[in-house]
């Protein structure tokens, strides 16, 4: 049974508080109207400001600014003046023009919209207004009466009408109406502009307080988002400014040129007006049409006038404005709409004028105030959910082909490693966070992770180009500069759980993907039986998988299990979508045996490309020591080669084998074509036949070369032997030798051969020195006096 959660109480609140502040909005509209309307200008004009106040000083720069942007008004106004007493005195010229087109537009007779006309006019017939005045008789009695008269000079014409309209309204009564129609709005605007003089003196002021009012203690988040409110505002009114401005100039210059009067004044209005969102720009292309068909005595000039205004139109709204805006406003379109209808209702057209600025300052503030975050939601133009909860909550209604899609869409643009990494690793995440605090049954999640494990094994069985393939920059520098296929076995285990063993899974995918064998384990086993079935597999690496709510506690568990149970594999921990105390998580694992810890897939395929080691370099000769004639002079000395076997040397070589508990073991000297195998135990049986093999491809040649122990742990990961064919084709994994030294010259070495790569610890490496030094002692008993003397 599911927790039933009571909102009700937080979602009153929540309504409580927005009829609240709506009606604050409403009431208050005469003052926050001219507020909103200075701060405004104030976004505009601050960029101009604070350039010149560097040389002018502020209160010089900000009364230059305003007395130029007065300036700018008053000549626009002047010449918008002109323009209109122009085309007033033009109008007149025009009439023939307005007739002839409205002309043009009658319905022919007969059709169904005359017979409509006739229809309406005779209903209006039979309407009060359409019937005879009541006095109408009294009329024509007159009428009768004056045919009847004799006319002469003195005879009235017929009579005329007069109609007497009373009022008691004359010019004194109607100066308050006109005064008031004609200095409100002045007055407004006076209020606005003195309000945008104080706020651009007073802007560091202002918003220290407004910082205190709504920062309550968290000042870095309010200063950010006052910081991106004024940039993304200041942004996109100068941008509107420029695209509008332009827009003007290119309606202004082709009307011009297309013959409409006045066109300076319509592109001026057209600029203007586009401001004005959405219902602007037809209003201003509105008038310039019309007169378009006045002017006109064919159509071709009206064809004209509408395509300007519908080329123009598009290539703003399409190209423009998109590449200019970009993410200025930072919010979504629908959003944009819903608040233009908003603040028109709330605010009337200065409220449809606002509507952009006054969203945009309101995501923002929602984007860096965690009590705002609603805000940020619906009004944001990022996406509501991330791909991983969108994918979530696609899963969660029956039918898993809606997350499918989504997953196919995010793999058209990303990697399969970023797919695992971004979206179903968190589902997995977020599907047990539920479970744990009971808002998801049992059969939803193993709904849900039935559906994950057929998306990862659809998509990971998918051929995949190598670019889409490599999950971050290392991963390709590598794939591409090494092109082979890697030689590390990975094996994955789960921690605990189902959900460990699907993340885990996940990788295989991707280190299949890589050309890794890889195979993941069923977290249906158990610890013992984990590191039983690891130690079958003759693997190079185990990479042990933790997805929350397990624990570190599993997991360094499970990992001393598996390094006391297996010393040579390498131990990764990939604790999968941690963020959180991993420095300390990794020392304790560490300290359990594990050797990387990890937290996304893309890291854990990197860390086991490094284990891996790919090969495509050729094998490496041994370089021929300096003192090679002297070196050769002592080995001939010694009268080793070619010999029978020695019980001395059978035996060391089977104590080798027992000690390290090694497949194979020999004692070998390197002459000057060739390594000579004095003894040996487990050597292939055409190489323990011929007792030498070309020096060449003599491993224990580097041995000699150094004259130092060498130690190979994998040799098919060291660029100098992987591609040995003697040691390749044979599937030798490990080496460890020791040079035999003759009176300080290296004639040999004493050596370990296994064919899985192993661990060789300190202990082991003095060891097997102590016994390179025992069949030293006896070839050094073995040289002549002379040979001994001359050395001395």
């Amino acid at each position: 049974m599911r927790p039933v959660r009571n909102s009700s109480p937080t979602a009153l609140v929540g309504i409580l508080l927005m009829v609240f502040v709506v009606t604050i909005l409403y009431l208050g509209r005469e003052i926050l109207i001219p507020l909103a309307l200075a701060m405004l200008i104030t976004f505009l004009l601050t960029p101009v400001v604070t350039r010149l106040e560097r040389w002018l000083g502020r209160v010089v720069a900000v009364l230059l600014v305003v007395l130029m942007l007065f300036s700018l008004l008053a000549g626009a106004g002047w010449l918008l003046t002109r323009q209109v007493i122009d085309l007033a005195a033009k109008l007149p010229d025009y009439q023939t023009n307005i007739e002839s087109k409205l002309h043009a537009f009658r319905m022919p007779t007969g059709g169904v919209f005359s017979r409509f006309r006739k229809s309406v006019e005779q209903i209006t017939k039979e309407l009060p207004a359409g019937r005879p005045p009541p006095n109408a008789d009294l009329n024509k009695v007159g009428k009768k009466i004056a045919k009847s008269l004799p006319d002469g000079p003195e005879t009235a014409a017929s009579p005329v009408p007069v109609r007497i309209v009373e009022s008691n309204k004359g010019i004194p009564q109607l100066l308050p109406t006109i005064a008031a129609a004609v200095l409100s709005p002045l007055g407004t605007a006076a209020l606005v502009l003195l309000l945008a003089i104080f706020m651009l003196l007073q802007r560091e002021d202002l918003r220290g307080r407004i910082i205190r009012l709504i920062g309550q203690g968290h000042i870095s988040e309010t200063t950010r988002a006052m910081d991106d409110a004024a940039r993304r505002v200041a942004r996109y009114l100068s941008m509107q400014f420029l695209v509008n401005t332009g827009y003007g100039i290119l309606v202004g210059v082709g009307l011009y040129f297309i013959g409409v009067p006045n066109a300076i004044l319509w592109g001026a209005v057209a600029g203007v007006l586009r401001f004005v969102p959405y219902v602007g720009p037809w209003i201003g292309a509105a008038v310039p049409i019309l007169l378009s068909f006045a002017i006109s005595t064919s159509w071709l000039t009206p064809i004209f006038t509408v395509s300007l205004f519908a080329v123009l139109e598009l290539i703003n709204a399409n190209a423009l404005e998109p590449w200019l805006y970009g993410s200025s406003t930072g919010v979504s379109s629908i959003a944009l709409i819903i608040a233009a209808l908003f603040w028109t209702w709330l605010w009337g057209p200065v409220g449809l004028l606002l509507s952009t600025p006054l969203t945009v300052c309101l995501a923002v503030m929602g984007r860096h105030v965690p009590r705002l975050e609603f805000l940020s939601v619906l009004l944001s133009e990022e996406e509501a959910l991330s791909p991983a909860q969108e994918c979530y909550h696609r899963l969660l209604v029956p039918g898993a082909h809606q997350a499918n899609d989504l997953a196919e869409t995010y793999l058209n643009a990303n990697s399969l490693t970023a797919l695992y990494d971004n979206m179903l690793l968190p589902v997995v995440i977020a599907t047990e966070a539920d479970v744990q605090r009971g808002a998801l049954e049992e059969k939803e999640r193993s709904a849900v992770y039935e559906s994950l494990i057929e998306m990862t094994e659809d998509f990971g069985g998918r051929p995949h180009a190598p670019s889409e393939l490599e999950a971050d920059k290392l991963l390709a520098d590598k794939a591409q500069a090494l092109p082979a296929a890697p030689t590390c076995r990975v094996i994955c285990v789960p921690a605990r759980a189902e959900r460990d063993q699907i993340a885990g899974l996940m990788l295989v995918q991707l280190l299949r993907q890589q050309k890794f064998e890889a195979e993941n384990f069923s977290a249906q086993l158990a610890t013992g039986e984990i590191v039983e079935a690891v130690a079958k597999t003759d693997c190079d690496a185990i990479c042990i998988s933790v997805v929350p709510p397990s624990t570190l506690i599993h997991a360094r568990y499970l990992t001393r299990k598996l390094r006391e149970g297996l010393r040579n594999p390498k131990i990764v921990v990939g604790f999968w979508g941690a963020t959180e105390n991993i420095a300390d998580a990794a020392q304790g694992l560490r300290k359990s045996g594990a050797d990387e810890i990890v937290v996304s897939f893309a890291e854990a395929v990197v860390q086991l490309a490094k284990f891996s080691g790919i090969i495509t370099d050729e094998m490496a000769e041994a370089p021929v020591p300096e003192n090679e004639e002297a070196r050769l002079q002592q080995l001939i000395a010694l009268q080793v080669l070619d010999t029978p076997n020695e019980p001395f040397f059978d035996s060391m070589t089977a104590r080798l084998v027992r000690v390290f508990e090694v497949p194979m073991a020999f004692i070998a000297f390197i002459d000057g074509q060739r390594e000579w195998f004095k003894s040996q135990v487990g050597l292939p049986d055409e190489i323990a036949e011929a007792r030498y093999a070309p020096r060449a491809l003599s491993i224990c040649a580097h041995t000699v070369a150094s004259n130092e122990l060498l130690v190979v742990e994998d040799i098919s990961r060291d660029k100098r032997f992987a591609n040995n064919p003697l040691l390749k084709g044979r599937g030798l994994r490990f080496y460890a030798g020791m040079p035999l030294r003759v009176n300080k010259f290296p004639i040999g070495s004493i050596c370990l051969l296994d064919t899985k790569p192993r661990r060789f610890s300190e202990e082991n490496r003095r060891l097997l020195h102590v016994m390179a030094e025992e069949v030293t002692e006896e070839l050094e008993r073995r040289l002549p006096p002379i040979i001994e003397a001359s050395a001395a």
